[in-house]
């Protein structure tokens, strides 16, 4: 089953120094689950497969994808997205208010925790061979968004500054799913075949 990335937990911030805290708690035997794919994908697929190399990777593929739809360039994303989920993004885009358009947007500065969700190793009916790694992504953003968006739960928000000059960021999730085929010949490159900004786009 597929796994969605949730916080466990608030946030918090430390005075003037903008430090923000996401806490998560993760399942010993979901943490063991993805070590064991990530063995069998070095020991399969790929010698030199390193998650932390990954992670590097992704986040700053979310950052590039996500500003990208903000902006509404997203015929510079066929190269990074599958096509299935870009004909559903321009439907999608198409009618989000600018609000949320500019929310979906996150400079990798301001990416505060990214951690892996569902990871899976998979066959088609072709016998090609497919990995495919969810990762979830929590950062801040200042887009002008409600302090409710209707019919979910209230965004996280934080204050940085003193009363006099406020600066008002949202804290906000995001669940990116990285496709890689490994058949033998295929291109080594990683495909975004699932994008979730919740309570934004979904």
């Amino acid at each position: 089953p597929a796994v969605s990335c949730t916080p466990a937990a608030g946030s918090g911030t430390e005075g003037p120094q903008r430090r923000v805290m996401v806490v998560r708690i993760t399942s010993p035997f979901a943490w063991l689950r993805t070590r064991f794919y990530y063995l069998l994908i070095r020991l399969y697929f790929d010698q030199e497969f390193s998650i932390e190399e990954f992670t590097r990777g992704a986040k700053q593929a979310f950052s590039v994808v996500s500003k990208l739809l903000s902006q509404r360039k997203l015929d510079l994303l066929e190269e990074l997205v599958s096509a299935e989920v870009l004909q559903v993004l321009k439907e999608k885009i198409s009618l989000l208010p600018d609000s949320h358009r500019d929310a979906l947007a996150a400079d990798i500065d301001a990416i505060m925790y990214t951690t892996e969700g569902d990871v899976r190793i998979y066959y088609d009916d072709d016998g090609r061979k497919f990995v495919s790694i969810l990762m979830c992504f929590w950062y801040l953003n200042g887009a002008n968004l409600p302090d409710e968006v209707p019919g979910e739960a209230k965004v996280f928000q934080i204050v940085f500054g003193d009363e006099n000059k406020k600066e008002k960021k949202h804290l906000l999730t995001a669940n990116y799913e990285f496709q890689r085929e490994f058949t033998e010949g295929a291109k080594p490159d990683w495909t975004i075949t699932r994008i979730e900004h919740p309570r934004l786009l979904e």
